[in-house]
């Protein structure tokens, strides 16, 4: 991409987010990148664009009246690459990705919806399974790319995306419910349903970490079981925070007192050998989310 049109999209995503650190997510820069990206600008133009402070950034008078105009030079790149790529024969095509439930269900839907705006007659397959299924996939060929957690197999290219909470989940009728974070110490005092499935993934790491043998009754790989499960009273929990947005379940998730993450990440064998639908599909992992 042209290094002009980056700046331009490093000040856009910084507005719409209000700050260099989620604006370098969403763009999968550094945050240091993004404000430097910006600095050059501002140094190219002789203005201030942004004022900042420690509660984020907002436009001066000067910014808001470019940001338009950056606006439309980028909307005018993507127009242009758009036809570029159609010429170059990226028509049609099939995509596909190996993911998990949580990035299934509240992330490529509107990644895709996204990508299929500017590219309509792509075609894309979705293979749903875990950690170790997904890395095995992108080793034999079987997919293109996949959703997975970080660090993965060190041959493999990868994009890390975001950083996920791990969050306790109880039942509404649980005695603390209501508390500001939950001890871990109090993991072991009632029954344990264990998303796991293979391998030890980061909830079992997590746990034996801190010492922790809670007594497990359950284990799945399915994450609405479980929040079924600690509904109907049959236990507590630990999930991921983004497969917890937006359900149809009363349960309660809180913070743990020890904090916990797993780290997301899309990962494929060689960027330069993928095909041109791929490569392009990886300029709009930043849809994932709405500002």
């Amino acid at each position: 991409m042209d290094m002009n049109i980056l700046k331009y999209m490093a000040f856009i995503r910084t507005v719409e987010y209000g700050s260099f650190t989620k604006a370098a997510q969403m763009l999968n820069y550094s945050q240091s990148g993004i404000s430097r990206m910006i600095s050059d600008l501002e140094k190219e133009w002789r203005v201030v664009l942004l004022e900042r402070s420690r509660a984020g950034v907002r436009l001066t008078s000067e910014g808001t009246k470019l940001l338009p105009y950056a606006k439309s030079l980028c909307e005018a790149y993507q127009a242009m690459q758009t036809q570029v790529d159609a010429l170059n024969g990226l028509e049609s095509g099939l995509i596909r990705i190996g993911t998990f439930s949580s990035v299934a269900t509240h992330w490529l839907p509107r990644i895709i919806k996204a990508f299929q705006k500017d590219y309509p007659n792509i075609d894309y397959e979705l293979l749903l399974g875990d950690y170790t299924e997904i890395e095995g996939w992108i080793a034999e060929g079987r997919i293109d790319c996949g959703f997975l957690r970080l660090p993965t197999q060190a041959n493999f290219e990868t994009i890390f995306l975001e950083q996920d909470k791990l969050m306790a989940v109880l039942p509404e009728s649980h005695p603390l419910a209501g508390c500001e974070k939950f001890p871990v110490s109090a993991l072991s005092d009632a029954p344990f349903m264990l998303l796991e499935k293979g391998a030890k993934a980061e909830i079992s790491a997590f746990l034996e970490q801190n010492g922790v043998r809670p007594r497990i009754h359950f284990t799945t790989w399915d994450d609405y079981a479980i929040m079924s499960m600690v509904e109907s009273g049959l236990g507590i929990s630990i999930l991921p925070q983004l497969i917890l947005r937006r359900i149809p379940y009363r349960i309660v998730s809180k913070e743990l007192n020890v904090p916990a993450y797993r780290n997301i990440g899309l990962a494929l064998r060689d960027r330069k050998s993928a095909s041109q639908a791929v490569r392009h599909f990886l300029r709009y992992l930043s849809f994932r989310q709405t500002p």
